[in-house]
């Protein structure tokens, strides 16, 4: 077994226990996600839905903003994986996937499961083609009026 299996294991245990811990009374769609930081720490979440449904919070995110919020560095994150009851692994949304490419590392991979043994896989060039990014907003900081 390669390593990279090996952690995509353990994430995935880490995620299936969080997502039996989601709020989706709307969806009915239960995600978990877990997310490997550079110095071995694993972080959990859990997509929380809202009746607005724009404040809903993605598993994904809920994972990444509390391992920022534990002092985790943007941009060092090594591994995500995303866990949905069910035989199909889905892949995370847009919105997901944006935050992925700013928060996660340059060489990370982002793998979904499900309880059957498919996995998706991507690499951080693979999973949001032409992103929006910080130098986008370089402007912002120029001097001229």
């Amino acid at each position: 077994m390669k390593e990279s299996d090996e952690i995509i294991g353990k994430l995935k245990r880490r995620a299936a226990r969080a997502a039996a811990h989601c709020y989706a009374p709307y969806s009915r769609f239960a995600v978990g996600a877990a997310v490997l930081s550079a110095t071995g720490q694993v972080y959990a979440g859990c997509n929380v839905e809202n009746a607005s449904l724009g404040l809903t919070q993605c598993a994904e995110r809920v994972a990444l903003t509390t391992a920022i919020a534990d002092g985790s560095a943007p941009g060092t994150f090594t591994t995500l994986v995303i866990y949905t009851p069910g035989t199909r692994a889905h892949s995370p949304c847009g919105a997901c996937r944006q935050v992925m490419h700013e928060l996660m590392a340059p060489d990370s991979l982002v793998a979904s499961c499900c309880d059957s043994n498919e996995v998706r896989v991507w690499h951080r060039s693979e999973h949001l083609p032409d992103p929006f990014s910080p130098g986008a907003l370089s402007h912002l900081t120029n001097d001229d009026p």
